[in-house]
């Protein structure tokens, strides 16, 4: 079975109940967007193991804390301690992963928090549903794909989970024995292997600036 009508059947496996109906509240997102003084959207970093994403998004998130925004950052492993920690690294189990992320993200957005999300994410596919996500809200949606070369990835292996694949203990893993599809059309590339963290983080600002996201300091 392809792995679009895997996404296709699960989606119908847990489609809600006729019963469940969407409850309306008084305050919408753009009202808590105004008190804000910012646009809420998500920032969407993904690449390989040891690229540098949530390196990256730590510091954008320190630096638009220190700015008085509001912002959340989402990450892959810590996201796995709790909400994701039943799942495992499944080609199905990675697509559930990022399908919960993107409700997360979405909750958070319409909350009109910036949030600034994490993952490896190798498959186009779950990527495109989360943009699909945001996009069905009209809320903001950013790819950023933070490129690395692999080799460059392998000799950091800040996790030394390249080395546990190279030794066969993990199996899976994206880079070594199952492939990371690069984005098409990112809104943004950034090349850790050249730029400095400031410079990355800097490149995104610059990115939320242009797209009027930030608003009025």
């Amino acid at each position: 079975m392809e792995r679009n009508e895997k996404m296709a059947e699960s989606s119908s496996e847990s489609s809600t109940s006729d019963n469940v109906v969407w409850h309306s509240g008084s305050v919408d997102r753009s009202t808590r967007e105004r008190q804000l003084g910012q646009v809420a959207g998500t920032v969407w970093f993904t690449g390989l193991s040891g690229s540098g994403k949530s390196t990256v998004a730590v510091e954008v998130e320190r630096q638009l804390a220190a700015a008085g925004r509001l912002c959340y950052r989402l990450d892959g492993d810590n996201l796995r301690h709790g909400l994701n920690g039943d799942l495992g690294f499944s080609e199905a189990d990675r697509g559930e992963n990022i399908r919960r992320t993107g409700e997360v993200c979405r909750l958070l957005v319409d909350a009109g928090i910036i949030v600034l999300a994490s993952f490896v994410s190798p498959f186009r596919a779950d990527r495109d549903q989360v943009r699909a996500m945001h996009r069905s809200a009209s809320m903001p949606f950013f790819e950023v794909y933070v490129e690395v070369p692999l080799e460059v990835a392998e000799s950091r292996d800040p996790k030394g989970l390249y080395r546990k694949a190279r030794a066969g203990e993990i199996r899976g893993f994206t880079g070594i024995d199952q492939p990371y599809e690069m984005p098409e059309s990112p809104e943004l590339v950034v090349h850790t292997a050249t730029c400095s963290v400031e410079e990355s983080a800097a490149m995104v600002i610059t990115l939320l600036e242009g797209q009027g996201i930030l608003g009025k300091g």
